[in-house]
């Protein structure tokens, strides 16, 4: 900590308060040493009296703002100088204390400096580490909605505020859960997660809030509520909009006052975990329509994460699914890839179910396959389609200008079905029960058409 104040009782006072709170303290009289004792003093925090007769002192704080933009900077002013403290905040001071000030204001100012050094310093690191990676702890992705979800992340983990994360299903919402509570600094504490949407109200609340024996029939012994289990850790709520309005209600009161009642019991217990929440519904919407509590959603809603749909970030598709198949790899004996003719199926689909249909996907095929290279034809179907249609009209397209005269662009049905035989059993690479399937046949009737129209070698179209 750098002191910049021309009264030395003032600077020797303030060397000495911040040396008794564990700072190393540097004091100077004059502005301009300013820089040069910055370049010999490594320095977190300036603490620097502004003279009210000059502006000096607010040029020196738009300098080292400048300079050292990781330096936070504290102005001293009179109490009659409203305007120059407030000049101070614009040229990059984080802070300002009234002359005169009492030990304690000083004490909280530097704390509050401090902070948010510490937190500025640690998203650096983290920021580093994800830069040497191809995303963020088990994230995966590179395109620019990642890196912004990336950025906010790494500040948001180093806080313990109430996190909503929104997403449509399958975009990884418990995941980023994951990631805020490992990258945070409970990251040895428990993470414990609550599917709100797949329990019945009776049983959400003895998992929040613990019980006392004999609570109800079954209640044997007590049990320790998750909020309270927890500890210091985090609890993660997932699908929080399935919640009726009288657990909103509790786990509301719970939060405001950090302490909660077991069901049955007459005493609170304490909560110190950190809540984190989500859901693929519209909260706001339900405020409106008042199913879920305006309250409780403005106390759950301190930072909100919004996951983007994997149709939003294609590119990151080929990526994804090389952490996939090297997931797939470490477990089966065979060594898995993708052919490119399915990579570019996967590039072209929508995703409804996102990242997780994805993963579906890429094991799908490795199930299907029995030479180690998925292909498009052992894709799930609904992946098959949309290259199959592109490829009938291309081939209708080229077999048009060879077949029908410049007259009569008429094709005939025959000539039309024979095209969409062979697209089939191409796209299949060959397996004939599959490309029966696609056409919506049976096989026996395919091996018909085949002898029919004379294909031999369907692979080759003769």
């Amino acid at each position: 900590m750098l002191i910049v104040d021309d009264d030395e009782a003032a600077r020797s006072a303030c060397i000495e308060i911040a040396v008794s709170l564990g700072y190393k303290a540097e004091g100077i009289s004059k502005l301009d040493r300013v820089r040069s004792t910055l370049l010999q003093f490594p320095t977190d925090i300036v603490l620097i009296d502004l003279p009210s007769n000059s502006d000096s002192g607010l040029e020196t704080v738009a300098e080292i703002n400048a300079l050292y933009p990781r330096i936070a900077i504290i102005a001293m002013a009179p109490v009659n100088s409203a305007s120059v403290a407030l000049s101070a905040v614009h040229c990059g001071a984080s802070d300002y204390l009234n002359k005169p000030f009492t030990v304690d204001e000083l004490a909280s100012s530097l704390e509050r400096a401090g902070g948010q050094t510490r937190v500025d310093a640690q998203a650096r690191q983290l920021r580093e580490r994800l830069r040497l990676h191809d995303g963020m702890g088990q994230m995966i992705g590179r395109t620019p909605q990642m890196e912004k979800l990336y950025r906010i992340l790494s500040k948001v983990a180093q806080t313990t505020h109430p996190v909503l994360i929104l997403g449509e299903s399958g975009t990884g919402k418990e995941l980023i859960a994951h990631t805020i509570h490992n990258f945070g600094p409970s990251a040895e504490k428990p993470f414990l997660p609550v599917d709100c949407g797949s329990l019945v109200p009776t049983l959400v609340e003895s998992e929040l809030f613990g019980y006392v024996k004999g609570a109800f029939t079954g209640a044997n012994h007590a049990k320790e509520g998750l909020l309270v289990a927890a500890g210091g850790g985090t609890v993660f709520l997932d699908e929080i909009g399935e919640l009726t309005l009288d657990l909103q209600a509790k786990l509301l009161r719970a939060l405001q006052e950090r302490e909660v009642r077991p069901v049955g019991a007459t005493h609170r217990v304490p909560i110190k975990a950190r809540i984190l929440t989500a859901t693929n519904r519209d909260l706001a919407s339900m405020v409106e329509k008042g199913s879920f509590r305006k309250d409780l959603y403005y106390r759950l809603n301190i930072v909100n994460l919004r996951l983007p749909p994997l149709r939003d970030r294609r590119d990151d598709i080929p990526m994804l699914v090389a952490h996939f198949l090297n997931k797939i790899n470490k477990e089966h004996p065979s060594r898995f890839s993708i052919h490119d003719e399915a990579l570019r199926a996967m590039m072209q689909y929508d995703w409804p179910g996102n990242v997780r249909e994805l993963e579906n996907a890429v094991e799908h095929g490795a199930t299907m396959t029995t030479g180690g290279e998925i292909q498009l034809g052992h894709l799930p179907t609904q992946l098959q389609q949309k290259p199959l249609a592109a490829l009938h009209a291309a081939a209708s397209a080229g077999r048009k200008k060879e077949e029908a005269s410049e007259e009569d662009e008429i094709v005939p049905l025959a000539v039309r079905e024979r095209i969409a035989i062979l697209d089939a059993i191409r796209v299949t690479h060959g397996d004939k029960l599959r490309a029966a399937s696609l056409l919506k046949i049976g096989k026996t009737t395919l091996y018909r058409k085949l002898k029919e129209y004379g294909i031999s070698d369907p692979m080759r179209g003769n």
